[in-house]
């Protein structure tokens, strides 16, 4: 599978993981939501920023992917604590992303930019800021 990964612009996510920087990104909540359990190492994610341009700017393979069991509120913070010096998150992403009980770290490599390119989002019914898709050239759109 592929994925489609929205980005914080507002924090320079994208230009973090282009410049080796950042090389985990995390995703938790109170359930069990999506990349949990659908993301594997090897999988390609494709980036683009939550600014609402809409444009694929570049990819990366993931290396390693951790899906955590129940986690207290303290644990899910030691948790990204542990793993900060890869995660380089502000305090205010610290905040949105602690203390939740599942928490999904995914490693990624080989960050490449990308010439941007748009996709077809209707098919896609929620826009969440992970979606898995089966191949991304079926949805890019033309331009003309």
């Amino acid at each position: 599978m592929q994925h489609v990964v929205y980005l914080e612009a507002k924090v320079s996510e994208l230009e973090s993981l282009l410049s080796g920087e950042k090389t985990m990104l995390i995703r938790s909540s109170s359930d069990r939501h999506v990349p949990y359990d659908k993301v594997k190492v090897g999988e390609i994610l494709y980036f683009l920023r939550n600014n609402g341009e809409g444009l694929i700017r570049a990819k990366a393979t993931v290396t390693s992917v951790h899906f955590s069991e129940k986690l207290t509120k303290v644990k899910s913070l030691e948790l990204i604590n542990e793993n900060q010096e890869r995660l380089t998150l502000t305090d205010e992403q610290i905040k949105r992303w602690g203390g939740k009980r599942y928490v999904v770290l995914v490693g990624v490599e080989k960050v490449i930019r990308l010439y941007p390119f748009d996709i077809n989002k209707t098919k896609f019914g929620n826009m969440d800021d992970w979606i898995v898709v089966k191949d991304i050239d079926k949805l890019k759109i033309e331009e003309e």
